[in-house]
């Protein structure tokens, strides 16, 4: 039997990829319908309407932009939210019918038209009854999904949160002792890890050894980026673990103590501490406690 080429083992992986990036479509799309039946049974408890058309525009013009952003034709993306889109009207079966609207082109009639006038949503995460965050997956159970995302997207994201997060301290030299070290960050239950240093006055992402690491669930890192919990709290409980060179670890850890939290964009600090609350919130359901 003759041996493959190279060019035949560079196909075979090739596809490999695929067969791993479709398994990753079909795991995100089973995902997303479990979201939203959580979603459908939450607005039942609010009293929203089922279908929301501006919400819907604007998601189809955040797909716009992220498949531009990464050279993917428009039709494509527009099919692909159809699809997801039109599953989502069927499982909760609601009409595929209603009027798409253009937002940048003042359509407002056809949404007035279509759609009763929508109830604002509760302010307060804790009065969502917890059987509804139930329906929620946990974050271990999103640890496949994640790892179908090409590791360089995942790396453009981090980096630019980053950017926007730190942007006063790196502008002012706070992070200076990170030049020539690296920081790893470990998401335990998402099963992710990054290692962090600074180049070029920005934090980046890269494949060296870390030098120390800090590694905790998805909820607790979240609690700790929202000032939610104190990094003394997390690290005491257990919850933050911190390995390998103890001195470096601490420095960032105090450097992010000492950050102004009004030095974070107020839109970037609202969706983050609403998001921890929100986490929090979903844990205790999920272990029958009270938050």
């Amino acid at each position: 039997m003759p041996l493959p080429t190279p060019e035949r083992f560079a196909l075979a992986r090739a596809r490999g990829v695929i067969d791993r990036v479709d398994d990753g479509l079909i795991l995100l799309l089973a995902a997303r319908r479990r979201m939203v039946r959580a979603v459908a049974a939450l607005k039942r408890h609010a009293g929203v309407p089922p279908r929301d058309l501006a919400r819907e525009q604007q998601v189809r013009q955040r797909a716009q932009g992220l498949a531009a952003r990464f050279d993917l034709p428009e039709p494509t993306a527009q099919r692909l939210l159809d699809l997801a889109i039109g599953d989502a009207c069927r499982q909760q079966g609601l009409p595929l019918e209603l009027e798409r609207v253009d937002l940048n082109q003042g359509g407002t009639g056809a949404l007035s038209a279509t759609m009763p006038p929508i109830m604002p949503m509760p302010t307060s995460i804790s009065s969502v009854a917890p059987q509804l965050l139930r329906l929620l997956p946990p974050p271990r159970r999103l640890a496949p999904l994640l790892q179908a995302v090409p590791s360089r997207w995942q790396h453009r994201l981090l980096e630019a949160a980053m950017a926007r997060v730190l942007d006063a301290p790196l502008r002012e030299g706070a992070l200076d002792f990170m030049r020539g070290r690296r920081l790893a960050i470990e998401v335990s239950d998402l099963r992710l890890r990054w290692v962090l240093e600074l180049r070029d006055d920005r934090l980046c992402v890269t494949d060296a050894e870390a030098e120390a690491s800090v590694r905790g669930s998805a909820t607790d890192l979240l609690l700790l980026a929202g000032r939610l919990e104190d990094a003394d709290t997390l690290f005491f409980q257990r919850r933050l673990v911190l390995t390998g060179d103890t001195e470096l670890g601490l420095t960032a850890r105090n450097m992010l103590e000492r950050l102004p939290w009004e030095s974070v964009p107020l839109g970037l600090r609202i969706v983050l501490n609403r998001g921890a609350r929100f986490a929090r919130t979903a844990r205790a359901a999920h272990r029958g406690e009270t938050a």
